[in-house]
């Protein structure tokens, strides 16, 4: 039985959903690995709840602003929280003490939207992508090709297939994520951004990575030595 570290970038059902369905369905232990998971208008002075500078989120989400001509430090008032539960920008919005948040996947924000009667402004993936359905490895700690490694991509294509060819058990899974909506709600959330972008076939689209890739550099201010093509492996093991 091997042994592995696995880390979420995040919070919520896009850095989750694969590895838990995974978990449930048993395929780590088919696959002999133990996997041991840690925890990742005018706008001018508005008030918006986002993440940290440098967490995943923050760092897209500051992407996307800079690409609608606004200054994430200097034209809003950015209001940093970390990514987990987000009940409680619900809470300030409806009281009043922020203008907008960037919430992540542990809430459907359309469905929170249409009960409070709010606008979804924008989504993040509709004006940036990146893949990032997959596996990532430090390979100064672990090589990609450790037999730990290659069980946990084994397993988690195998949670994929399920996600693609088992809408009902994905259904129920997505529900653990999304406690606070309907079984309506969240069969209409896996099938509107789940199900279309949760693919099997192991690709990823290399120019979108490239340009994801130069953009994040950009935004952190680090080199963008590293290539698409040097990052993202496909070959199933």
């Amino acid at each position: 039985m091997h042994t592995i570290d696995l880390a979420y970038v995040g919070r919520g059902l896009h850095e989750e959903l694969v590895a838990y369905v995974a978990d449930q369905q048993g395929y780590y232990a088919d696959e002999g690995v133990h996997v041991a998971l840690r925890d990742g208008c005018d706008w001018d002075g508005e008030r918006l709840a986002i993440h940290a500078p440098r967490t995943a989120p923050g760092c897209f989400a500051r992407i996307v602003l800079r690409q609608a001509g606004l200054d994430p430090d200097r034209d809003l008032q950015a209001i940093s929280r970390p990514p987990g539960d987000y009940g409680m920008d619900l809470r300030r919005l409806h009281d009043g003490r922020i203008d907008a948040a960037l919430v992540g996947s542990t809430m459907a924000p359309e469905a929170v939207a249409a009960e409070h009667g709010w606008n979804v402004l924008a989504w993040v993936g509709d004006h940036f992508q990146i893949p990032t359905v997959g596996v990532a490895v430090d390979p100064t700690r672990i090589h990609p090709d450790d037999p730990a490694v290659q069980a946990v991509i084994r397993a988690h294509r195998r949670a994929l297939q399920v996600i693609h060819d088992d809408p009902d058990t994905t259904v129920r899974y997505v529900q653990t994520f999304l406690g606070r909506h309907t079984t309506d709600e969240v069969r209409a959330h896996y099938e509107t951004f789940i199900a279309p972008y949760f693919t099997t076939v192991g690709q990823a689209d290399l120019a979108v990575g490239a340009a994801a890739i130069s953009a994040v550099a950009a935004e952190l201010g680090v080199p963008g030595t590293l290539t698409a093509a040097e990052f993202y492996r496909t070959a199933a093991p």
